[in-house]
């Protein structure tokens, strides 16, 4: 049996449409699936350097952040809600804005708590076939097609993270800040997983095998907090160098949070 013909049809160039619920586009498998004409990658790159500034022009006073990461997947009345709806409170009072991924389950519980302790509460939202619809308690929403982008985003504008249980999103989060820190593209940046009956297998793990292998140094692994007290985040909280209800003198000299003039790198 001969092989069926090939067609003499020559490719498209143009991206197949991919709009399924919630407006999803399939920008990232698009990008990361393999070559295509120069033209379409012409394109591609306008929208990704659009998505950028579109991202520094509505964050850039959004004020100094704290970032909360967790599963989309826990709802109204579940420990871990209540959880990120305490920590999105504390975060509130010190004077921080609360930057989520703007979502359900966690997300919501954090922008929730922030709000209702009268602080600001900010989304950057990816667009996803599923989960990722913007929560009614966040102030503003940057909805991304690009996770790249959204990450350096939410790094940016960030003075530290606080990791709720979740998934591989959370944890790629967490372990991006990580990563940045060990290679010096960033300052300390402090990291606080928050739950040590869920974390708790993770940092056995990193100590045991990672530090013991020799795969990530002790001090990269104290970059970490793993903790269950509130309190014990809020402390951590207050020694960012740009925490509203402090003085920066008497704050251990990490990130820094500040708008510099157009002269300044």
């Amino acid at each position: 049996m001969s092989p069926p013909e090939r067609s003499s049809e020559a490719p498209q160039s143009a991206d197949p449409p991919s709009v399924g619920p919630n407006g999803w586009h399939a920008e990232d498998r698009y990008l990361l699936e393999g070559p295509r004409s120069r033209t379409a990658e012409f394109f591609r790159l306008l929208r990704i350097v659009r998505e950028f500034f579109r991202g520094f022009q509505q964050l850039h006073f959004v004020g100094p952040c704290v970032s909360v990461f967790g599963s989309a997947r826990f709802r109204e009345g579940h420990p871990h809600y209540e959880l990120a709806r305490e920590v999105g409170s504390v975060i509130a009072k010190l004077g921080f804005t609360t930057l989520t991924g703007g979502g359900p389950g966690i997300m919501e519980g954090a922008n929730r708590g922030a709000r209702e302790a009268g602080g600001r509460s900010i989304g950057c939202n990816i667009e996803l076939p599923e989960e990722q619809v913007p929560n009614p308690y966040v102030d503003k929403v940057v909805s991304f097609r690009y996770f790249f982008v959204r990450k350096v985003m939410l790094v940016k504008y960030s003075q530290a993270f606080v990791i709720l249980p979740g998934g591989f999103g959370t944890m790629d989060e967490a372990f991006e800040a990580a990563t940045l820190m060990q290679t010096d593209k960033i300052f300390d940046f402090p990291i606080i997983f928050v739950g040590r009956e869920y974390w708790q297998g993770l940092f056995d793990f990193m100590r045991e095998k990672m530090v013991a292998e020799g795969t990530i140094d002790k001090a990269d692994y104290e970059h970490f907090l793993l903790t269950d007290s509130i309190d014990e985040v809020v402390k951590v909280l207050e020694q960012c160098p740009s925490c509203p209800s402090k003085e920066a003198t008497s704050q251990t000299k990490t990130r820094d949070w500040q708008l510099r003039d157009s002269n300044t790198p």
